[in-house]
């Protein structure tokens, strides 16, 4: 039978603590906030990212282990 497997546990555990947002600008002119701007805008799409890999991962061990189950139950009863 297989043995269940915690599919969180496949994420990197540094995820848990989340993006930072980008550091404010310490100037008050536009182009230091079109940077600011720039910046939060890569760490949004980081985050993201973060979260498109993570449901992949959990989505795919979830798979793995219906299939090990699938694949146990029919050697176990012959039929299914």
């Amino acid at each position: 039978m297989a043995a269940p497997s915690a599919c969180s546990r496949l994420l990197p555990d540094e995820w848990q603590e989340g993006v930072p947002g980008a550091e404010l600008p310490a100037g008050q002119s536009l182009a230091d906030w079109m940077i600011f701007g720039d910046a939060q805008t890569g760490q949004l799409d980081k985050s993201n990212d973060r979260y498109r890999a993570a449901v992949g991962i959990v989505a795919r061990c979830e798979e793995r282990d219906r299939q090990a189950v699938k694949a146990s139950r029919s050697r176990l009863f012959g039929v299914f």
